[in-house]
C-alpha cells in the first residue's frame, strides 16, 4: 500500500512538474512576442519622430503624445484606476520616478534627437539600452548566464560596428549623444518596472503614467508655446502624432511592460536589439534612408546575438 501510495505521489509531481514547464515554457513565448510587438512598433516611432522634426517642436510633440495616450487609454483603465486610487496615492513616489524616466525624460531625449541625427542612428543607439538592463539585473542579483552573456556581447558589438560604419572608431553627434541618454533613461525605466508594486494593475500604472507624463511635461510645454509659438494641424503632424501617441505609447508600453513581468527586463531588453534592423527597413522605406552591405552584416551580428540571448535559459 505504502508503494502504491509513492508511486501515486511520484505520478502527481511529474505531472506537476511538467504543467509547471509547460506553463514557463508558455509565459517565456509569450513574453518574448510582447517584446517584439513593443520594439517593431517602438521603431516605427523612431522614424515618426524624425518625419516631424522640422514642423513639430520637441517638447509639444512628447506633450500631445502622452495626451493622446492618455485619452486612448482611458476607456480601458479608467474604471481600474478609480478603484486602486488608494494604491496609486500610496506608491506615488515610485510611479512618480518610473513616468519620470520611462515617460518624460526618455521621449523628450528622443525627440531633441530626432533634430539632429538619422532615424537609423536613433534606432541603433537606443539598442545599447539593453546593456545597461542587463548590468541593472546583475546588480539587483539576477544571474545571466554565460550563454546570455555571450548573445548579448555579439549583439552589442553588432551596434557598435552598425554606429561606427563598420569599425569601432566612434564619432557622435549632438543628436547621437541625446540617444544615448535617452537609451539610459529607458533603461533604468525598464529597471524600475520591475519593484513595480503586484497590487497596482497594468492598465492603472499606464494610465497614470501617461497623465503624470503630461503634467510633468506642462510647464515646458507652456514656455515652449510662448517662445517657439505653436505647429500647424495638418496630415503630415496629427498623422505621426496619432501614432507615436496610440501605438508607441498606449500599445507598445502595455506590450512592454508585460513583457518584462514575464521574462525580465534583460531578457526583453535582448529582444530589443531588434530595434536597429527594424529601424533600417522603415527608414529605407519610408524616409529614403539607405543600407548598405556593411550594416546588413552588423545587422547579421544583432540578430544573432537576440536569437542566442532569446533561447538561453536561466
Amino acid at each position: 500500500m505504502a508503494v502504491t501510495d509513492r508511486a501515486r505521489t511520484t505520478a502527481r509531481e511529474d505531472r506537476q512538474h511538467t504543467t509547471g514547464s509547460t506553463a514557463k515554457k508558455g509565459a517565456l513565448g509569450l513574453g518574448v512576442l510582447l517584446a517584439l510587438l513593443a520594439t517593431v512598433v517602438w521603431s516605427g516611432s523612431f522614424v515618426a519622430t524624425r518625419g516631424m522634426s522640422g514642423t513639430v517642436p520637441p517638447v509639444q510633440a512628447v506633450f500631445w503624445r502622452w495626451t493622446i495616450a492618455a485619452v486612448a487609454v482611458t476607456p480601458f483603465a479608467a474604471q481600474q484606476a478609480w478603484q486602486q486610487r488608494a494604491l496609486i496615492r500610496k506608491h506615488l513616489g515610485y510611479v512618480s520616478l518610473a513616468t519620470l524616466f520611462g515617460v518624460t525624460l526618455y521621449n523628450t531625449l528622443v525627440h531633441q534627437a530626432g533634430l539632429t541625427t538619422s532615424a537609423s542612428n536613433m534606432g541603433t543607439i537606443m539598442a545599447a539600452s539593453p546593456v545597461i538592463m542587463a548590468l541593472y539585473a546583475r546588480l539587483g542579483g539576477e544571474r545571466l548566464g554565460a550563454r546570455r552573456v555571450f548573445g548579448l556581447l555579439l549583439a552589442a558589438l553588432g551596434v557598435l560596428l552598425l554606429v561606427g560604419h563598420g569599425s569601432l572608431s566612434l564619432h557622435f553627434g549632438a543628436g547621437d549623444l541625446w540617444m544615448f541618454a535617452a537609451a539610459f533613461s529607458f533603461a533604468t525605466y525598464s529597471a524600475l518596472l520591475k519593484r513595480k508594486p503586484a497590487e497596482i494593475g497594468g492598465l492603472t500604472f499606464l494610465l497614470t503614467t501617461f497623465v503624470l507624463g503630461a503634467l510633468m511635461l506642462a510647464p515646458a510645454y507652456a514656455i515652449s508655446l510662448h517662445v517657439q509659438g505653436g505647429f500647424e494641424a495638418t496630415p503630415a503632424t496629427l498623422g505621426p502624432l496619432l501614432y507615436v501617441g496610440v501605438f508607441s505609447s498606449a500599445v507598445a508600453f502595455f506590450a512592454w511592460n508585460k513583457a518584462v513581468s514575464l521574462i525580465g527586463a534583460a531578457r526583453a531588453g535582448i529582444v530589443y536589439y531588434l530595434q536597429p534592423v527594424c529601424v533600417a527597413a522603415l527608414g529605407l522605406l519610408l524616409l529614403g534612408e539607405r543600407t548598405g552591405p556593411a550594416q546588413l552584416l552588423c545587422m547579421a551580428l544583432i540578430l544573432g546575438g537576440v536569437a542566442l540571448g532569446s533561447a538561453a535559459r536561466r
